[in-house]
């Protein structure tokens, strides 16, 4: 089995010359069909490739094992998150994709994912929207790794008790701290995502010339 079909994943092509994948990552308890519409709606045309979380946590997908609510496994992540690497460098061959330009979009759990990805494989991703993401490593420090040119778009809840607005502004520093170009977006609400923050991060990905 190849590393590509080792993940339940779907795969839309572009539909506009030229233009970025979008990598997909759902939040907890959702599926690879999840975030299809958001990758729509983010940039319109772009390749969408939208893999399923291998970890079942009493029924529910995700991407890496968690300890309790808000306390992950940090090794489960990083190995997974690996994992993870190893099927976007074979999607990038199997579906003829510009390694250069993938954007990696999660929620929640897919966010700590991407958010994973950026710091632990840097180059692998050109950018990130990651929408209730907090630092994945938590109380690591992550590598002094290169971002350089890597530009995200983050958005965080001010009254979120899953993902907590600390964590959001812990992961705002470390990307920038590793030379990240990063927007952020805060909200009064919870673990959700309001139509404001999605229009602002649309506009965002439309002037980053992905």
């Amino acid at each position: 089995m190849s590393a590509v079909e080792d993940f339940v994943h779907v795969f839309e092509p572009a539909t506009r010359p030229d233009a970025p994948t979008l990598l997909l990552l759902h939040g907890t308890g959702a599926d690879e069909y999840d975030l299809l519409p958001l990758g729509r709606a983010l940039a319109p045309g772009a390749a969408l490739l939208s893999p399923r979380g291998k970890v079942d946590e009493n029924g529910m997908n995700r991407w890496f094992r968690r300890l309790r609510e808000g306390v992950f496994d940090v090794e489960d992540l990083i190995a997974r998150t690996a994992e993870l690497a190893g099927f976007v460098e074979a999607a990038v061959e199997t579906y003829d994709l510009d390694p250069k330009r993938i954007v990696v979009s999660g929620f929640s759990n897919g966010a700590n994912t991407g958010a994973g990805l950026l710091l632990l494989h840097p180059g692998l991703v050109a950018g990130a929207v990651l929408l209730a993401a907090g630092a994945p490593l938590q109380g690591r420090e992550p590598d002094p790794v290169d971002l350089s040119g890597t530009r995200v778009f983050l958005g965080n809840g001010t009254a979120d008790p899953i993902t907590t607005v600390d964590q959001g502004r812990l992961l705002a520093e470390q990307l920038r701290g590793r030379g990240a170009s990063v927007r952020r977006e805060e909200h009064p609400g919870g673990h959700q995502v309001p139509a404001r923050v999605l229009d602002r991060a649309r506009e965002w990905f439309a002037g980053s010339d992905f």
